[in-house]
């Protein structure tokens, strides 16, 4: 295990109706809000109106609507103008990752004067930041209890990602209750999402990282267990509860934290929805089990191994690359059966880009240095073309 420096300052308010301790959360910081949402499923699902009586008549609402599912970075732009505007005093982002994500870098872009994309670049240019307060309404991402932020650029078609302690958000309203409306489409994507944080924490090359591998190990088999129970039954609260904090414990730093190294799985797909706009966990659940099957070896055979008897209760065999596949097809057809298209082309992705993405991909992760096991540009074509068709064991 490694030097590390762990420190999570977000204050979680978990369980039904904690939204009413909002006021008092904003009060600390100031009377002049902005607030920042999607695409309007918080109008549909009432949490909109509850803000808005929550907070009217003692608050100044400013609103920034309309961020993206891979948030652009001329909506971050947007927002910081308004925070300048209005002199905002803190940031309440109400919805999922892209929405925390997008708030993030407004907060810290309201205090710099280039423009938000150099974060992307050089995190250190974040030296203040706006406080943040979030409502978080599906389980997925983890951005509520950490200073990760991944941005979209549509004019370069990149999506890259910056990190900084000064944007971890103040205080975290977790209520299950506002995920009973998600459909199944994003609920299964935000499981797929949750489980990308944990593998790609989980395959690394530091060793001797029991207590992290542990904590990965059981927040895997709760995704896996819950999962299904949400898709048949979405207001199952106790299935929408453990998701939801299984979300925010695999990317607060207890799995990742003591270990070093580049994301794999996370570099291709950014490649794949900067280029095409997909679903970030969807993306993920494509690339996984390729990415899996294409790192096997007698080197690696043993951790996948490991990781099939600890997480699928496979049975330990004298050759650990059979216990290894086996793992490897259990992660693939269990996407299959929650119903995660399970190639490029169900999401609108041929042939014709990939070449560039696995330059790109190479290009923007040091895939070739730092990955758990070493990835060239042939080899991200390799797991790309493989995502073209269904998989055989």
């Amino acid at each position: 295990m490694e030097n590390f420096n762990f420190k999570v300052e977000t204050n979680i308010l978990f369980g039904k109706g904690q939204v009413s301790k909002l006021p008092n959360v904003l009060n600390e910081f100031g009377k002049n809000v902005l607030l920042v949402y999607g695409g309007g499923s918080i109008k549909r699902n009432g949490l909109y109106d509850t803000i808005q009586e929550l907070l009217g008549k003692d608050f100044n609402l400013f609103e920034l609507s309309g961020v993206e599912p891979n948030p652009r970075v001329s909506t971050v732009r947007k927002g910081a103008e308004l925070c300048r505007e209005h002199h905002i005093d803190v940031c309440l982002a109400v919805g999922g990752g892209s929405t925390i994500d997008c708030t993030k870098a407004i907060a810290a872009a309201t205090f710099y004067q280039g423009d938000p994309w150099d974060f992307t670049s050089d995190s250190r240019l974040v030296t203040q930041a706006l406080p943040i307060v979030t409502i978080l309404t599906i389980a997925a991402t983890g951005s509520e209890m950490n200073g990760g932020s991944v941005l979209t650029n549509a004019d370069t078609k990149e999506k890259l990602s910056f990190g900084s302690r000064k944007v971890v958000p103040k205080v975290s309203i977790l209520d299950p209750t506002y995920t009973f409306s998600v459909p199944n489409y994003q609920t299964l994507a935000g499981s797929s999402d949750i489980l990308s944080h944990l593998f790609e924490n989980y395959f690394n090359k530091t060793t001797d990282t029991m207590v992290q591998d542990g904590i990965a190990e059981g927040l895997m088999r709760t995704v896996y267990h819950y999962t299904p129970i949400a898709l048949e039954n979405p207001e199952n609260y106790d299935a929408r509860a453990n998701l939801m904090w299984a979300s925010s414990l695999a990317l607060n730093g207890l799995t990742g934290s003591g270990k070093s190294g580049i994301w794999s799985c996370h570099g291709m797909e950014h490649e794949l929805s900067a280029y095409y706009d997909i679903t970030h966990g969807i993306g993920l659940a494509i690339i996984t089990p390729r990415w899996m099957k294409h790192i096997l070896s007698e080197k690696t055979a043993e951790r996948f191994a490991e990781f099939g008897h600890r997480v699928f209760d496979l049975e330990k065999d004298t050759n650990p690359m059979k216990t290894a596949e086996k793992a490897i097809e259990l992660t693939y057809q269990t996407f299959k059966e929650w119903g995660v298209p399970m190639t490029l082309g169900e999401v609108g992705i041929d042939n014709k880009l990939l070449d560039e993405m696995a330059e790109q991909t190479v290009k923007h992760k040091e895939l070739t240095t730092e990955a758990y096991v070493s990835l060239e540009k042939e080899d991200v074509l390799a797991i790309f073309e493989a995502s073209l068709k269904e998989m055989t064991f």
